[in-house]
């Protein structure tokens, strides 16, 4: 695929004049002319499809002049090029030139196209063009749906938001989490960005408001992204790069005393999100970063969005630092401790208000009818241990995969230690909340809810089946692989069986695929969710292939199956 048939393809989504045209659009207020210069610079999203209603976005760049802009938009009907909605969003540097609008009567599952427009004292300068869709309020039409997370910017191009924009027929793209990346250049993905050339702006770490605007202003600038949005709405929430790594609500690993205050700077990440990403505003009265909510596709599936980091989450109990300074002789007692406290009732994952809310989505999505009930949730539900790789690999392939990891070298030789162990992973997950994991389970198994959990976070595949601590099935999850960040097969290279290990050693894991970036495509029928997952063949290239990794099908019958 050439740079220009890759790039060329934006066109789609370029040609504003017909619409510009349509006749209805004097039908709402008129826009007072800007006196400077503008431009669209970071593209145009939608998301948040209701039966009724969508979420779009985009964010004017003033060239020169300041104050007040306001901003037309145009919603049509995609196949009788009808106007539906018209209307005129005032934006200011209050909220970063950014404007978001909820257009409601709608109807309901139709494809619409969408653009923006600023008059200026010069003339009109209009934005691309998007497309959208509105959910299904009834009906049996599967739901088509690519499922990304984890998108470094350092790490490579974003080759894969733009092969999953090539999906077309898209109903909606979920994004499950680290959308951005809070890192400086001295630390993750350094390296490897000023190799590329695309080094995070602004240069360090970012804490404050202006910091994280900046960052996902950086982000929607590149224009595999913005062809992504451009394709489909989303469904988007946070993980924890968001804010900063491993987050929880009342800290953070990666925020320190030199850092302000953690309730200010999770905050204004929650601010910049909410300006600059295409998610409807909580409820009034709710907090800011209460961004759980839920969306009915048809009688197909209700999408239950959950937010697992800055509201309910305990504190962090993590390996690396419970084990730091441990002799190894003293490992099993330490884990014994450990683990008691990771199995304590009262560690939640969702805070009791998010566990109330979810137990009323699936009771009343069972209750409507609806043949799935989804979770789109960031981090692995299933139960995994890492296999033995003191046994399982040779010493050469050991001192193979140091050498190969180069700076990472120390990692791989905790990883291999870690092993031997047989504890669970990783405590950031679902396993580091084994009781709120088991209280979820029991209210989902209350309502006979068929759960589907779609995961991200871990930069690699998985096709898993999930089972309460009774051995009992409850549900399926599929966790995507990422954009562009790392997985654990780019620490352990060389170890080629890597899957097969992990899904032999883990009675939940019926697949796992630790090698490279894609994403993955879950079509959910009344009968059957069918899940595709594809990889782009480089991420440090801007000319890449894609190529279908796995496919599988999920029924209530048999379970999970490769096909």
């Amino acid at each position: 695929m050439t740079d220009l048939t890759r790039r060329g393809a934006l066109g789609l989504f370029g040609g504003v004049a017909g619409l510009a045209g349509c006749a209805a659009t004097g039908e709402g207020p008129e826009p007072v002319p800007f006196s400077g210069n503008v431009a669209f610079n970071h593209g145009i999203a939608s998301g948040d499809p209701l039966s009724d209603r969508v979420i779009i976005w985009t964010r004017v760049t003033p060239l020169t002049g300041d104050g007040p802009i306001e901003v037309s938009y145009i919603v049509t009907e995609a196949e009788d090029e009808t106007v539906e909605m018209s209307g005129v969003f005032t934006t200011s540097a209050e909220r970063d030139y950014t404007v978001k609008v909820d257009v409601a009567g709608l109807k309901d599952g139709r494809e619409y196209t969408y653009s923006f427009g600023v008059v200026t004292t010069t003339g009109e300068v209009r934005s691309a063009v998007g497309r959208t869709r509105t959910a299904a309020a009834s009906g049996i039409r599967p739901l088509k749906a690519a499922v990304i997370s984890c998108s470094n910017f350092p790490f490579g191009y974003f080759n894969v938001y733009d092969a999953l924009a090539d999906e077309g027929d898209l109903d909606v793209v979920i994004h499950l989490g680290d959308y951005i990346y809070e890192y400086g250049p001295d630390s993750y993905g350094g390296e490897a960005g000023e190799a590329l050339g695309r080094r995070h702006n602004p240069p360090h770490e970012i804490l404050v408001l202006d910091d994280y605007r900046q960052r996902h202003a950086q982000y929607k600038a590149d224009p595999s992204l913005q062809k992504a949005h451009a394709s489909a709405p989303w469904i988007c929430t946070w993980d924890d790069h968001e804010s900063t790594n491993n987050s929880y609500r009342t800290g953070a690993e990666n925020h320190n005393d030199g850092e302000g205050d953690w309730t200010e700077r999770k905050a204004q990440a929650v601010q910049a999100y909410l300006e600059w990403m295409p998610v409807r505003d909580p409820a009034a009265g709710q907090p800011r970063a209460a961004i759980w909510r839920s969306f009915d596709f048809g009688d197909v599936a209700t999408i239950s969005c959950l937010e697992t980091r800055l509201i309910g989450r305990s504190d962090e109990i993590s390996w690396g630092a419970e084990l730091a300074g441990v002799a190894p002789e003293d490992f099993p007692e330490t884990a014994r401790d450990v683990l008691a406290r990771v199995n304590d009732p009262s560690r939640t994952m969702l805070g009791p208000d998010q566990e109330v809310w979810l137990s009323g989505e699936l009771t009343g999505s069972v209750q409507r009818g609806k043949t799935w009930q989804v979770l789109a949730n960031q981090i692995i539900m299933a139960e995994v241990r890492m296999p033995n790789f003191a046994e399982k690999l040779t010493q050469e392939q050991i001192a193979g995969a140091v050498v190969a990891a180069g700076e990472n070298g120390d990692f791989v030789r905790q990883v291999v230690g870690f092993s031997t162990l047989g504890l669970p992973q990783n405590l950031d997950a679902w396993d580091g909340f084994p009781a709120a994991r088991e209280r979820l389970y029991k209210s989902a198994a209350d309502v006979g809810a068929h759960l589907v959990t779609l995961t991200g976070d871990t930069h690699t595949a998985w096709a898993n089946t999930l089972k309460d601590t009774a051995s009992d099935v409850r549900g399926v999850e599929f966790g995507c692989t990422s954009v562009t960040s790392p997985g654990l097969g780019d620490y352990l290279q060389g170890v080629d069986s890597l899957g097969e290990m992990f899904s032999d050693a883990n009675d939940q894991v019926n697949w796992f695929d630790p090698h490279g970036n894609g994403y993955t495509m879950v079509s959910f029928h009344t009968d059957r969710i069918e899940a595709v997952f594809r990889k782009v063949s480089t991420i440090t290239e801007a000319d890449y292939d894609v190529r279908t990794e796995a496919e599988f099908i999920y029924t209530k019958e048999s379970g999970l199956q490769t096909t």
